[in-house]
């Protein structure tokens, strides 16, 4: 609970950076109420964040379908978690709500929170059916009669969350955030008619962690997402700033929303010295950022990619399809390209799953069903296994390289991937395509690196800092479009000229 005595210095109680889309009103006050008669009494910054986080368009669905919040630990953001997960529960009646962190010890120490906060508030206990632990996950489930909503609790792993349909999601514990982890759950939204996602962390180990194009995207601005962040704007490898940050008593409270409140100030003075957290103070407790990995540059702007979202887009006529695997083989993407009305490319993740037992059946389906003019596959990488399958159902090399059938095989040579690549890049560059904004196809977009290919550059799968396979795959279905399509024309050509 925030101080009320007039003399006692606080935190910064709204964040450096905040962003968030317009909204007519806000469903905060209703949560934040329901937390107080729990018991739990909100600061202002956990007010702030809520109110921001949950405005509602004149529609009645939430303005931001994802919501970001950044804060160094012990600051309280458990508290806005408990909020809202109340608010889900008891309020809005969710079918199923998911929390999901990193480590199982802070999902169990979440459940028993917020399993505390029912018991001790009879109004809520008594609509609370079970409370139950099993299997490593712990839930809530309310009563028939009073709408039967579940809130669930996971660790997360590469499947956590496949195959439940929840309306919101909580991802506790951000930073630590796969690429895979976050595909296991983003279907469970998918089919929702007003679904919400919360991410909270803090500043991740790792360089090139997922959350950086998470916070690349809040930062901008980007549609239908509201960004909080209290970190510190410092260099962290500079030792100018890394002094700054041990003496400055400023940037401490205007890091630490709830220094003052549950955090002292000479708690941080011991953090701030060589024999407490050192050269992480700035890290650990102003939340700066790492410098994002630069090494194998990713020849992928992301600033100038995501100017090419249309949701609106839409490809017309022919279409070529392409595969790709990730090294692991725990997950394959199948993706299309074609051309709009306009000229321009269209590109689009037609399907991304585990595992790659489903690939070859799911392009026997697309191919008798969109008859595409070929289906790209680069052997010499990780989908080359799937060329004998491929055959074995039919989808095979053309019997005259010169004249191809629509649907057949279109095999890169070393050098066509090194192509492939740069034509793909340019086409990026010089704003000649458009995507419909999938965050599968974004999030590979974010992470991809390169890897030297002879005198050329392709894209490097194991050097990448994510699943690439959406953006290798889009990459390959233009390629095998534009080659195709000039032999199909070719064909045309000649067969018109005899009439």
């Amino acid at each position: 609970m925030t101080s009320l005595l007039p003399d006692v210095r606080i935190g910064a109680q709204t964040p450096r950076v905040g962003r968030w889309p317009g909204y007519a009103v806000s469903a905060a006050p209703e949560f934040i109420d329901l937390a107080e008669s729990a018991g739990l009494v909100l600061d202002p910054w956990q007010q702030f964040v809520l109110t921001h986080g949950l405005g509602e368009r004149p529609d009645g669905r939430w303005a931001a379908t994802k919501c970001s919040c950044w804060v160094p630990r012990q600051n309280g953001k458990g508290g806005i978690i408990e909020a809202l997960e109340l608010g889900w529960l008891f309020l809005l009646g969710e079918k199923l709500i998911l929390h999901s962190a990193h480590e199982y010890k802070t999902a169990q120490e979440a459940y028993l929170r917020i399993k505390g906060l029912c018991e001790q508030t009879p109004d809520l206990d008594r609509r609370v059916n079970r409370y139950w632990q099993a299997n490593g996950e712990q839930g809530i489930e309310l009563t028939k009669s009073a709408g039967g909503a579940r809130l669930r609790f996971v660790a997360r792993s590469r499947t956590s969350g496949r195959g439940f349909s929840g309306g919101k999601n909580v991802l506790d514990e951000a930073q630590e955030l796969t690429a895979q982890q976050r595909a296991a759950m983003l279907p469970t939204l998918s089919a929702q008619p007003n679904p919400q996602e919360w991410f909270f962390g803090t500043p991740p180990d790792d360089p090139a962690a997922w959350a950086y194009g998470l916070r690349a995207d809040g930062e901008a601005g980007a549609d239908r997402i509201a960004h909080f962040d209290w970190g510190a704007d410092l260099d962290v490898t500079n030792e100018a700033d890394r002094r700054r940050a041990a003496r400055d008593r400023d940037l401490w409270y205007a890091c630490n929303p709830s220094l003052g409140i549950r955090i002292t100030e000479e708690f941080v003075e011991d953090e701030a010295k060589p024999s407490g957290l050192g050269d992480k103070f700035s890290v650990e407790r102003l939340g700066a950022w790492l410098p994002r990995a630069s090494d194998g540059a990713s020849e992928l702007s992301v600033e100038a990619w995501l100017k090419l979202t249309d949701p609106e887009s839409r490809r017309q006529g022919d279409v070529a399809f392409a595969v790709d695997v990730t090294p692991s083989r725990d997950s394959s993407c199948i993706s299309v390209y074609g051309l709009r009305s306009d000229g321009l490319g269209h590109v689009e993740v037609a399907d991304h799953r585990p595992g790659t037992d489903w690939v070859v059946d799911r392009l026997v389906a697309l191919r008798e069903r969109w008859d595409p003019v070929a289906i790209g596959l680069d052997v010499k990488g990780p989908a080359g296994s799937l060329l004998v399958p491929l055959e074995k159902a039919g989808i095979t090399s053309p019997e005259d390289a010169e004249h191809p059938r629509r649907g057949d095989l279109a095999i890169p040579s070393v050098q066509e991937v090194g192509a492939a690549c740069g034509q793909f890049a340019d086409a990026v560059r010089q704003g000649t395509l458009r995507h419909i904004g999938q965050e599968v196809l974004d999030s590979a977009v974010r992470g991809v690196k390169t890897r030297p290919l002879g005198e050329a550059w392709a894209w490097g799968r194991r050097v990448s800092s994510t699943d690439i396979s959406p953006v290798v795959s889009v990459t390959i279905a233009r390629w095998a479009y534009e080659m195709r399509m000039h032999l199909l024309e070719e064909d045309y050509d000649v067969a018109d000229s005899f009439g």
